[in-house]
């Protein structure tokens, strides 16, 4: 088993949890009642679009309620970013974040969203890692 279906497992068990307890603490004993928008920011076939996919995939199994992942790419992530911040806070629009949404706000300084304020976080599922590469020439470059 790789290390991206094991993250996507354990992921989708704390989701699944997650959800459980927040339905059952507000009383919605159906939800869902229908089918929930999960909103990626990028164009479908990179890692944001497959992890959504896969966790969406067992969210429609768990649930037995479609979850239709919607790809919403351009303007750094800021398209879908938007479209997911103006949804109805009723929990049926999901919204996979990605570190451009942390960097996003020092880059346009007019954003039509806030990050902060506009999104409630629920699970951190997945953790892509990620490298510097200098060339071996800079200084402090470690070269073994």
């Amino acid at each position: 088993m790789t290390a991206s279906i094991r993250i996507a497992r354990g992921a989708l068990m704390a989701m699944l949890a997650f959800a459980s307890a927040g339905a059952a603490a507000q009383g919605a004993a159906n939800y869902p009642a229908k089918p929930i928008r999960y909103i990626v920011g990028y164009t479908p076939g990179g890692t944001a679009d497959m992890l959504a996919r896969a966790v969406g995939q067992k969210l429609t199994e768990a649930w037995g309620q479609q979850v239709i992942v919607e790809n919403r790419p351009g303007g750094g992530t800021n398209i879908g970013t938007e479209i997911a911040a103006r949804s109805a806070p009723d929990g049926y629009t999901l919204f996979m974040p990605t570190v451009a949404n942390a960097i996003n706000p020092t880059l346009y300084p007019k954003l039509n969203f806030d990050p902060v304020r506009d999104f409630a976080y629920i699970i951190n599922y997945a953790k892509v890692p990620g490298i510097l590469v200098v060339h071996p020439s800079v200084p402090g470059a470690k070269v073994d």
